[in-house]
């Protein structure tokens, strides 16, 4: 089975510019998350008729939102965290960014495994989103994703917004302490491994200069000044069933590019 993830940065935009469908038809996943669509599902240009399409939109027009195309139907579909998990961290719509009014969270179940995408709220420059980050979402997300482990092992995946260590950027000494890359940033990330998920992508490549997000200043994608924010993880039991973890920077159309993941399972 294979599984990408890609921050697309606007679905329409990517559609427009000839992209997607060529992409598709390159790496045929078995099911992909998209995260950023910046549409309802309505707005849609995508026509993938061989796959089920989910949809999770922001109630705010043109921002955030995330979606799920599968080939294969699943079991049940969940938007968003569970509703006591939501009340157990405090997750107020307005002020932080609610999954289920942002779209930020989709999860599915199939009969062996689960798959969630996720796009993790940003920190903003000023640093405003960490007290969000660092006491709500990243506790509740892990929360949200050992739930649903109790029952089946879980696959999640997207933009994370963090590079977890020094060689997931191209520049950790200048970046320490500015958004994506805080003490609490990383320790929430952190927190996914001590729980049992297991970064796929590191189980295959070492080092810097593996990179998923480029600014679009100063031709940083062309000389690979990036950052790696966007992560497939798998609970721990799934660990000797991966084949492939790679990320696909040869992929345009985004200030991000896709990750795949080829698991046995």
């Amino acid at each position: 089975m294979r599984i990408i993830s890609w921050n697309v940065n606007g679905i329409r935009a990517v559609v427009k510019k000839g992209l997607f469908e060529p992409f598709i038809n390159q790496y045929q996943p078995d099911i992909l998350c998209l995260q950023e669509t910046k549409a309802q599902q309505d707005q849609s240009p995508v026509d993938l008729p061989e796959y089920e399409e989910y949809w999770s939109s922001a109630v705010k027009k043109g921002y955030s939102g995330t979606a799920i195309f599968t080939k294969t139907k699943p079991v049940v579909v969940g938007y968003g965290f569970s509703g006591k998990i939501i009340k157990k961290f405090d997750l107020i719509a307005d002020e932080y960014g609610n999954p289920t009014t942002e779209g930020r969270v989709i999860s599915i179940e199939f009969e062996k495994f689960y798959v969630v995408t996720v796009y993790t709220p940003n920190a903003k420059d000023d640093l405003s989103r960490i007290p969000l980050r660092y006491k709500h979402w990243d506790p509740a997300f892990l929360a949200h994703c050992k739930e649903l482990e109790k029952k089946k092992p879980v696959i999640f995946c997207g933009d994370l917004n963090v590079a977890h260590t020094l060689d997931d950027l191209a520049r950790p000494k200048e970046n320490e302490g500015l958004k994506g890359f805080t003490k609490e940033e990383r320790e929430g990330f952190q927190a996914f491994i001590d729980a049992g998920f297991v970064d796929t992508f590191r189980l295959f490549h070492k080092g810097n200069g593996h990179y998923t997000w480029w600014s679009h200043f100063a031709n940083a994608r062309e000389r690979n000044v990036g950052w790696r924010i966007d992560y497939i993880l798998v609970s721990e039991v799934l660990k000797n069933k991966i084949k492939i973890a790679k990320i696909l920077p040869e992929v345009m159309g985004s200030d991000h590019c896709p990750i795949l993941l080829d698991i046995s399972i």
